[in-house]
């Protein structure tokens, strides 16, 4: 289903718990180059940890250079496979990973060299490549059966289960839980995280199988045992497994006493990788308000995840699926406008999901799709069958009318919007050399010194236009002014009146207006390029928030403001 990503990372982060992977500095004693010479392999581990990419190309080198390849060099590439792992830069955690099979013989360490088939199979299946990512987890079960290792085997059983769920191969991913299950009682994972962490697994593959009674009875124990154990990202999935059933059994008040269960830790603890539970539950929790037909709370909760997601987060699927939810959501409100735009945004974004070749199997995901997808087929039938003829006899006549007419109001339109925003631009300028005088001066008066603290933080990332940075997000924003994502949400809402994306949208559509008026040399870039320069990875990206914020397409304004500046209307920079 389609809660798979915080499923495999709570699987891979549990069970790894197992086996430190910790070296110490005295245990190498490599000769390594001058340049770096005072660096142990640990101290080159840190560095490549907190580097950027380009710095991170240097230091993995010198590591590289240490001649001696024995058990502690074969340490230290597990753990940045895993540290890679966790920040899912999966190319590096298998490049890493694979280190060991080259130095397999000179490590005689079969223990690492089974974390590495681990590592590499959950990258593999974090990238949906599921054939092999499960050869993978298979040989680390050889490795396991050959030590007869048993918490090992549960490790590699963990694994093929997560690709056999992924494969629809459910009744072979059944046997293996179960199998896990009885073995655990045998291991020291019993009664602790793994031992959730399997409970958690059975629980993914009877909820794809539909058998609810069979979640929710190993939903309860492990919800006895994370509670045992304290342990919040234990309970926060199976409320939520909790939640779902009794969502598809019509019990809703079931289903919204365990998802605000599941709310409750999120809003008040730290459990790390909380935006697929939290995208979950804001969906089941409009689910369960759509089908008692409380369309404006369904939507209070859908609109709760746009608000909370980034770009990148769009072609993720539950969030697809909280577009389509929104989309039914308006057409049942009769707010044609609206479920037309969310229906459109859907299929856009559906559409280039369909077409990623590595696309996972998602039972639960396909079966909300296809109830929605109906509904919004049956609403729109109702809808249009009966003005159908009205409607067309009426367009058929107007068409060639209106296509001129349109194309006049188009152009007197653009004009318009184009001087509205010259005088725009002209105030902004002002306002910021405004700003600027006084910024030597003034201070902020805010009573709350939190709230005063990140506002200037945000005003001194705006005067180092951090916002032109690519991956300039929500989470890293937090981090640069000291507060956490919630709290920066809030008070981008409550004193900038927008939320973050809007926040972040204006200043780049901001800058680029001025830049493009102002640096003649600018105006000559691709519109590709002019994206880049303001943080968007693509074109087309950047284009559709332009045109959004203005108006007007970029290139309409850049051959204007050209045309402007060969009249001498508008004063002429380099």
């Amino acid at each position: 289903m389609a809660f798979f990503k915080t499923q495999i990372y709570f699987l891979f982060l549990v069970l790894f718990t197992a086996i430190p992977v910790a070296t110490n500095a005295q245990d190498t004693n490599f000769s390594i180059p001058d340049s770096l010479k005072t660096k142990t392999p640990n101290e080159l581990v840190d560095l490549i940890k907190s580097s950027d990419v380009t710095e991170i190309e240097v230091y993995e080198e010198m590591l590289e250079g240490f001649h001696k390849k024995d058990t502690v060099i074969g340490k230290i590439y597990i753990q940045l496979g895993q540290f890679f792992f966790r920040k899912e830069d999966f190319k590096r955690s298998i490049k890493y990973a694979n280190k060991l099979f080259d130095i397999e013989d000179e490590l005689s360490d079969d223990k690492l060299i089974f974390r590495a088939h681990i590592i590499i199979g959950s990258s593999f299946l974090r990238q949906g490549k599921h054939q092999k990512s499960y050869d993978y987890y298979y040989n680390a079960l050889q490795i396991a059966q050959q030590q007869e290792n048993l918490e090992n085997i549960i490790i590699a059983n963990s694994g093929r289960i997560l690709v056999l769920q992924k494969m629809n191969k459910l009744d072979k991913a059944l046997e293996i839980s179960k199998e896990m299950l009885q073995a655990i009682d045998k291991t020291s994972f019993k009664n602790g995280r793994s031992h959730v962490a399997i409970f958690t697994n059975i629980n993914e593959v009877y909820l794809d199988k539909g058998q609810y009674d069979s979640v929710l009875y190993y939903a309860d124990k492990g919800i006895d045992m994370s509670k045992s154990i304290d342990l919040k990202e234990g309970l926060v999935d199976l409320y939520i497994k909790k939640g779902i059933v009794y969502y598809y059994k019509k019990e809703f008040d079931q289903a919204f006493d365990n998802l605000k269960k599941a709310k409750n830790i999120l809003e008040h603890y730290d459990i790390g990788n909380e935006f697929f539970p939290t995208v979950k539950v804001n969906y089941y929790m409009a689910g369960c308000y759509y089908e008692q037909q409380n369309y404006d709370m369904a939507i209070y909760y859908l609109c709760k995840t746009m608000d909370f997601i980034e770009e990148e987060d769009v072609s993720i699927r539950p969030v697809i699926q909280s577009h389509l939810l929104l989309a039914n959501c308006y057409f049942k409100k009769k707010d044609f406008e609206q479920g037309h735009y969310w229906e459109r945004s859907y299929i856009n974004l559906n559409s280039s999901y369909q077409e990623d070749k590595d696309k996972t199997v998602d039972i639960i995901y396909e079966k909300e799709i296809e109830k929605h997808e109906k509904e919004i087929r049956e609403l729109k039938s109702k809808e249009s069958i009966a003005t159908y003829l009205l409607i067309s006899s009426i367009a058929i006549s107007l068409v060639l009318l209106l296509i001129g007419f349109r194309y006049y109001k188009k152009q007197q339109s653009n004009k318009i919007m184009f001087s509205e925003l010259l005088e725009k631009i002209n105030h902004l300028e002002v306002e910021k050399s405004k700003k600027a005088t006084k910024n030597s001066s003034a201070t902020i008066v805010i009573d709350d010194d939190k709230v005063t603290a990140v506002l200037k933080g945000l005003d001194k990332l705006e005067d180092q236009e951090y916002f032109l940075k690519s991956e300039c997000g929500l989470g890293l924003m937090a981090k640069k002014v000291k507060t956490n994502t919630t709290y920066l949400t809030k008070i981008i809402h409550a004193h900038k009146g927008k939320n973050f994306n809007e926040y972040i949208t204006d200043l780049r559509i901001e800058y680029a207006l001025q830049r493009l008026k102002n640096d003649k040399k600018f105006r000559a870039f691709s519109v590709k390029s002019i994206a880049a320069e303001v943080g968007y990875k693509s074109d087309d990206a950047f284009a559709k928030r332009f045109k959004a914020k203005t108006g007007l397409n970029p290139s309409y304004y850049i051959k204007n403001i050209e045309k402007l500046q060969r009249e001498d209307v508008i004063p002429k920079r380099a």
